[in-house]
């Protein structure tokens, strides 16, 4: 059978947790229209016929302006080093820029096979799909380009047969009923900050952490109780969270304790208090306590 890793790497908001969400069949990875919403690396992975794929979801390319998106950034780069391949997601609705092909480039010099997939055809002009391939092809971007539509469900098939072909023969990598190599609890903490991406503007969400203190299934019935603190960077921060009396942290609580119900496949009881920790995204020592190991020690 074929097996291997295979790198989704391309700009913040080119769709790729999206993508590999829609490739493996499950959530693994959280969603929202902002760049940075995919912090650390992720792997989702795919069972199908003869083959074992296994997608390591990595942090969006964002001009870098923290720490943190410091190491986000390395993050993206080391993913991409050691696989079997690359897949460059790449927004086609937005055309090709000079900035994109240097990117391309970049990891082509990794000298690891690459493939592009070309997404969110369904928001684009049909047409535009050719020039584009083949000005990446002019411009030495020799690999093949598969136009796809992760939304829609468009060309995913022959977007995995193009990967499966350039995969080594192998043993699979993981047991069939492993979809993710992060835990339930990650992706608790990750439903949290998904919905406050998702509900607040600015620099506000991209200045929150989730830190999930308390993560238990009770012994009867299908509840786990969940206990959490939502960090921000600074004051005002913290009464845009919560709203005037507390309309606003409600509602975002209630819609991400939805979220992971629907997750677990259970009932939640959740807690939360949102703290302030000021510039944590500098800090070092807070990185480490939130779970933002440095990906070069």
């Amino acid at each position: 059978m074929k097996a291997g890793f295979v790198a989704v790497v391309g700009r913040a908001n080119a769709g790729k947790s999206t993508l590999v969400n829609a490739l493996v069949g499950e959530k693994v990875a959280i969603v929202s229209p902002k760049p940075q919403t995919t912090r650390d690396r992720i792997l989702g992975v795919y069972n199908g016929e003869g083959v074992q794929i296994a997608y390591v979801d990595t942090p969006g390319i964002y001009k870098s302006r923290t720490e943190l998106s410091d190491r986000m950034m390395r993050t993206a780069e080391n993913s991409a080093k050691d696989v079997d391949l690359i897949l460059f997601v790449h927004d086609g609705h937005k055309g090709v820029s000079d900035a994109d092909l240097a990117l391309m480039r970049r990891y082509r010099s990794f000298g690891v096979p690459m493939l592009v997939a070309y997404t969110k055809t369904d928001i684009m002009p049909e047409e535009n799909i050719p020039a584009d391939a083949a000005r990446l092809f002019e411009e030495g971007i020799d690999c093949d380009v598969v136009p796809v539509s992760a939304r829609r469900g468009k060309n995913l098939r022959k977007l995995v047969a193009a990967i499966t072909e350039k995969l080594p023969e192998g043993e699979p990598l993981f047991p069939e009923d492993v979809l993710s190599d992060k835990s339930e609890k990650f992706m608790i903490g990750e439903i949290m900050r998904e919905k406050i991406l998702l509900r607040y503007d600015k620099e506000i969400p991209h200045g929150v952490a989730i830190l999930v203190n308390t993560f238990r299934k009770r012994e009867e019935g299908n509840l786990y109780d969940v206990d959490l603190d939502i960090i921000c960077e600074k004051a005002n921060h913290k009464a845009i969270l919560i709203g005037r009396q507390g309309r606003a942290l409600k509602e975002t609580l209630a819609d991400a304790r939805r979220g992971m119900e629907a997750f677990l496949g259970a009932k939640v009881f959740l807690t939360a208090y949102v703290k302030v920790k000021d510039d944590w995204r500098d800090k070092a020592n807070l990185l480490r306590e939130y779970g933002y190991d440095d990906p070069q020690g």
